[in-house]
């Protein structure tokens, strides 16, 4: 007897779906710290990018969490194409999958340039802080801030219609997802330039709903009944 195909994408969308999970968590572990003011004091900014600590927590927790996201994604959409709210919830992995994908450009940049631009104005090299990237590149970042906002919503609301799982948990992640983009990070950057206490907070909420989501759909998935198929012995 061999596990048929439906069974082994079933694994792998439950796997997906406790990914999703991890990667809340761990970007609310990233966000705890907020980064000083680089205006207002680039000698404190500079040293707090210079550590190994500030890089390790943006290569896993920024970095590694939104590949996490991306996996996680296409697992919730995939686990709820077939229900009452698939359309959205497919619309909504989309363009999560979008605006997480963008967001990987500012994250990139603050996990390796960040710590080099720091490291040169400790050294003496002051007009580094003058470095201006592209504007282009806050384009990718706005743009990709909206689409994830706006992803996440869509699967908040996909997640709450689809009477397959728990519609709180749809809820919870649709508070989550206002709470982390709209007043932790937007806020944080029109207010400090970095990150504040709401953005940690949203992704806690999103973390314990995506637990609850990869909860509920385990015990759905030990609920069905296996389907084998008959192979040689």
């Amino acid at each position: 007897m061999r596990a048929s195909n439906p069974q082994i994408v079933s694994r792998w969308i439950q796997a997906g779906l406790w990914a999703l999970a991890l990667s809340w968590l761990v970007t609310a572990w990233a966000t705890l710290e907020p980064q000083p003011d680089q205006a207002k004091d680039p000698e404190t900014w500079a040293r707090f990018v210079s550590t190994d600590s500030y890089q390790f927590s943006h290569l896993y927790g920024g970095t590694a969490g939104t590949i996490l996201t991306l996996l996680g994604v296409f697992a919730l959409g995939c686990c709820l194409a077939n229900s009452r709210a698939g359309g959205l919830a497919l619309a909504g992995m989309v363009t999560t999958a979008a605006g997480t994908a963008l967001l990987l450009v500012p994250a990139v940049i603050s996990t390796f340039a960040s710590p080099a631009i720091g490291k040169a104005y400790l050294a003496g090299n002051r007009d580094v802080m003058q470095l201006e990237f592209p504007g282009s590149m806050n384009g990718a970042f706005l743009l990709g801030l909206l689409l994830a906002l706006v992803g996440n919503v869509l699967l908040g609301i996909a997640v709450w219609r689809s009477r397959l799982l728990p519609r709180w948990a749809g809820a919870l992640w649709a508070a989550g997802t206002v709470l982390f983009f709209v007043l932790g990070v937007v806020l944080g950057q029109a207010t400090t330039g970095a990150s504040l206490p709401t953005q940690s907070a949203g992704a806690v909420l999103m973390a314990v709903a995506g637990g609850w989501i990869a909860w509920s759909a385990s015990r759905h998935r030990a609920a069905a009944p296996n389907v084998t198929t008959t192979g040689p012995a």
